[in-house]
């Protein structure tokens, strides 16, 4: 009798647990993992908020430090008055500064012919910039080519 009321409490926690399949099985079917590769300078502290904020975001986020990015934004097409405090790559595109994490995902849905996105300078209201206490600032995000050609991709605090 105690080895019928084991098996049943055994078979109880199979069919409660999905059938024996693991509890965490469905979100991984319903949720794409994003990856981004970030490149930054290892005393940058705004780049590790934007880290934090992407991984705040759902990303899974590898940082490579480097001393000098200039080689990196050449070989990914970053146009020189477009660039920012770090380089990130994602997907086949470039992700250029504090971008938020709206504008990386609906990049990487339409799938726009560029080289990438970014947010050039650094504005107070971009994502790892924020001060406390500070109004937010007007910033855009621009798409860039391959030529160097730029375009408002969206605006923010207008």
């Amino acid at each position: 009798m105690r080895y019928v009321g084991i098996m049943v409490g055994l078979l109880a926690a199979w069919l409660l647990a999905g059938c024996g399949a693991p509890a965490n099985e469905q979100a991984t079917d319903d949720q794409t993992v994003r990856t981004i590769l970030v490149y930054q300078s290892p005393t940058c502290g705004c780049c590790n908020n934007w880290v934090s904020y992407m991984e705040e975001q759902g990303y899974t986020v590898t940082v490579e430090e480097v001393m000098d990015l200039t080689a990196i934004k050449a070989e990914h097409q970053v146009p020189t008055n477009f660039q920012s405090c770090h380089t990130a790559l994602i997907d086949g595109y470039v992700i250029e500064g504090h971008v938020p994490a709206a504008d990386i995902e609906r990049l990487l849905t339409e799938r726009p012919a560029v080289v990438g996105i970014g947010v050039p300078g650094s504005s107070i209201s971009a994502p790892g910039m924020e001060v406390e206490g500070v109004a937010p600032q007007p910033f855009d995000v621009l798409t860039f080519d391959a030529s160097g050609t730029t375009t408002v991709y969206s605006s923010y605090n207008q």
